[in-house]
């Protein structure tokens, strides 16, 4: 079964990004916490209603999740839920969901396996919203990266 949806000479921004390289678009700053195979930034990408959402990656290149080793995944489930729990003791939020997507068919559209953590508010619409056009800017997503870093730092 062909899973591969990566084009020729993909430069994956995830793999950028946790190799030190800001593009513009993320920051290094924006990495809240990192463990030997899972890494956990705020996201640059905002929907309307749900600020600060965090992306956990595995920290090695797997595109998604019919490709990435077990371990790998168990790593990336265990951060997801250290980042929830972050989330839901320092946001304020009245609770959170995580979705992941696979292939463009499921909504993928960066070819690095990632899980969406969102804080959630009632009322906030969230799977009946679409994502804001552009990019948050870096001092919006650093109040949250701040509070996240400041959480596992403690």
């Amino acid at each position: 079964m062909e899973t591969s949806h990566e084009p020729p000479g993909y430069q994956c921004p995830f793999c950028n990004l946790l190799a030190g390289q800001s593009d513009g678009v993320a920051a290094v700053e924006d990495v809240v916490r990192r463990t030997e195979h899972a890494a956990a930034f705020v996201s640059p990408r905002w929907w309307p209603n749900n600020a600060g959402h965090v992306l956990v990656v595995p920290t090695e290149h797997h595109e998604n999740l019919y490709s990435i080793p077990a371990d790998s995944y168990g790593a990336v489930s265990d951060l997801v839920r250290e980042v929830a729990v972050a989330i839901r003791e320092t946001y304020g939020c009245d609770g959170v969901s995580t979705r992941q997507h696979n292939e463009p068919a499921g909504d993928q559209d960066v070819w690095h396996l990632h899980v969406h953590v969102f804080p959630r508010y009632g009322g906030d619409d969230l799977y009946q919203s679409r994502p804001l056009p552009g990019w948050a800017a870096f001092a919006e997503r650093q109040v949250y990266a701040e509070r996240l870093r400041a959480y596992f730092a403690s």
